[in-house]
């Protein structure tokens, strides 16, 4: 079993009140491979320019991450940098450098096709389009999105939504996406051109699961301290089709799983805090946050 997972693979640079990194990796794929492959394998398609450091991302091929499909091209990888502030309620963005990441057209290995599960990460809703044309029949297509694309792509996401089996969003990019002023009137909307599940990121608040006639919520798993949340909506979406892929098929367990997976990216900059991190320590905060719930 393997997830595939067509994202971006790029360099941060982050500043926090607790510190700061400089052109740390990062990018929707990494966090989201560092996660999955807690629970199942993981394929990863995605683009890097010659100023990559590949061997930052050994650990993943350590745990049954098949970066083959990750190009490296001459150039200048996918840049962002990043200021958050007290709190952690605002980011501002100091500077976005797309550099090969900009003619990415995604091409799916043909090792990689038969893939059951799915995941589009953030990129332009024609290119995730090109990616199903290219895999056979997966048994689950999960997108994730953003402002930028129901801002600027809004009838090619519409499009794709009708294609795709789930999508992951946070609450502001649901009500806009919907055109509405209710969460769950939102999730209702996108329901109703195509994916039959709607998970809802909430930051500190948790994650809502709106499926077929039931929702279910789970909670955030409270951390000691947060360091940088950068990346922690890929690892949470990671956790969740993870748990799906190698561990069953139970959405509330997977959204339970996705919340404590989810919860160590907060605690370190980069994907750092998933280099030595154990799957019993993440079934720790499982069992956690499973005590706070009920017919969990």
């Amino acid at each position: 079993m393997a997830v595939l997972v067509v994202g971006s693979v790029a360099l941060d640079s982050v500043e926090t009140p607790t510190g700061g990194v400089d052109r740390v990796v990062g990018g929707s794929a990494t966090f989201f491979s560092a996660a999955a492959s807690l629970f199942t394998g993981v394929r990863v398609v995605g683009v890097v320019g010659d100023d990559f450091p590949l061997d930052r991302l050994r650990f993943l091929q350590e745990r049954e991450v098949d970066l083959t499909g990750v190009v490296r091209v001459p150039g200048e990888s996918f840049f962002w940098a990043g200021r958050y502030h007290a709190g952690f309620r605002k980011r501002t963005t100091l500077a976005t450098r797309l550099g090969v990441f900009a003619s990415f057209d995604p091409v799916v290995p043909p090792g990689f096709r038969d893939s059951g599960v799915v995941f589009l990460g953030n990129i332009d809703p024609v290119l995730q389009m090109g990616v199903l044309e290219q895999v056979r029949s997966p048994r689950l297509v999960a997108a994730d999105t953003m402002n930028f694309w129901i801002d600027g792509a809004r009838e090619a996401l519409i499009e794709l939504l009708a294609r795709i089996d789930m999508l992951f969003v946070n609450d502001e990019e649901a009500l806009a996406l919907a055109e509405r002023g209710d969460v769950a009137e939102a999730a209702a909307w996108i329901r109703e051109r195509g994916p039959g599940i709607v998970v809802v990121k909430q930051g500190d608040q948790g994650a809502t699961l709106f499926a077929d006639g039931w929702t279910f919520s789970c909670p955030a798993y409270s951390v000691p301290a947060v360091v940088d949340p950068t990346g922690a909506g890929d690892a949470f979406a990671g956790g969740f089709l993870g748990y799906l892929d190698g561990r069953g098929t139970d959405l509330r367990r997977a959204l339970v799983h996705a919340s404590a997976t989810g919860s160590y990216a907060v605690e370190a900059f980069s994907v750092d805090r998933f280099r030595q991190l154990d799957p019993d320590a993440v079934k720790g905060r499982a069992e956690t946050l499973n005590g706070s719930l009920e017919h969990v």
